[in-house]
């Protein structure tokens, strides 16, 4: 296995609740009240959308897709769902400290370096709301490919508490079958006095429509045993995924980079912030050092 070098899902597409807009000669990100589905081709006029968006949109009430019937590909819940505390340099786009409220891994002009971690509102290095939740949903859609999934990245609270929660409560009630749990992910809006009471919309996930709890549970069980009689190790996938993330300083690669810039840090978050051509050649050459030091 490469040293350096993060080994994650198989993505085969994206799932989002916003889109990128250009206004001014300027691309900005823009909220939705509903999920769009792309593929992870990228065209001048956006995200080209993946078939399942127009597949599953025939049957959304209004053609607004606000619910995608989802699986986990891991039991375990935290493999699923990969979030911590994020700071990203606002020009790069590049994570600068990555931690869990307990530790993180920083780099500094002396390399990386692990430290306390006091959370986005206590820390000096990540004030001033530079240090953000990140999180990183892998699930899969569909029955082509039983090892690809698709993508949501999310830096909402709401999101990604919710999220957490489910996982890690489906995984107890299942009996730790959670890669078989029917379940579906649930577009939902709040408002809140910081929206000033304008509708905020976050990712749920629930047990698939039609089904309760108990059924859900009973089907896990039902298709668990189905599978390892056919000779599926799910233990054994989880323990290489745990290791392929293990892999590297932080969960960050090339492909990833001008989304990051795009979706995180518009153009005008940043005084004097570079074009998208310089911020991505930058990363690359920064990708490239830090592959050559690793390995």
């Amino acid at each position: 296995m490469i040293k350096g070098l993060a080994i994650t899902p198989p993505v085969l597409g994206r799932i989002s609740i916003g889109r990128v807009v250009e206004k001014n000669g300027i691309r900005l990100p823009q909220k939705d009240n509903q999920f769009t589905i792309t593929s992870q081709i990228q065209e001048k006029d956006g995200w080209v959308l993946h078939p399942l968006d127009e597949e599953l949109r025939k049957d959304a009430p209004n053609n607004k897709l606000r619910t995608i019937p989802v699986r986990m590909l891991f039991n375990e819940a935290d493999l699923n769902l990969r979030a911590e505390y994020t700071m990203f340099d606002r020009k790069s786009g590049r994570p600068m400290c990555v931690g869990n409220g307990d530790t993180c891994k920083r780099l500094t002009q002396s390399g990386v370096q692990s430290l306390p971690c006091p959370g986005p509102t206590l820390c000096e290095f990540g004030k001033g709301g530079l240090c953000k939740p990140y999180g990183r949903l892998n699930v899969k859609i569909g029955n082509d490919d039983d090892l690809g999934t698709f993508i949501f990245r999310t830096t909402g609270y709401n999101s990604i508490r919710t999220l957490a929660a489910r996982l890690s409560y489906y995984q107890a009630v299942s009996g730790g079958l959670l890669a078989y749990m029917p379940l579906e992910l649930k577009l939902r809006g709040k408002s809140t006095t910081q929206s000033r009471r304008t509708p905020i919309f976050y990712v749920d996930l629930v047990i698939k429509e039609g089904l309760s709890l108990q059924e859900a549970v009973a089907k896990a069980k039902e298709t668990a045993k189905k599978v390892a009689e056919e000779g599926i190790d799910q233990a054994a996938l989880d323990t290489a995924a745990a290791k392929g993330f293990g892999n590297a300083l932080f969960e960050y690669d090339d492909d990833e980079m001008s989304q990051l810039v795009e979706e995180f840090f518009p153009a005008n978050t940043a005084e004097g912030a570079p074009d998208t051509s310089t911020v991505l050649s930058k990363l690359r050459k920064d990708l490239d050092v830090n592959r050559s030091a690793s390995g």
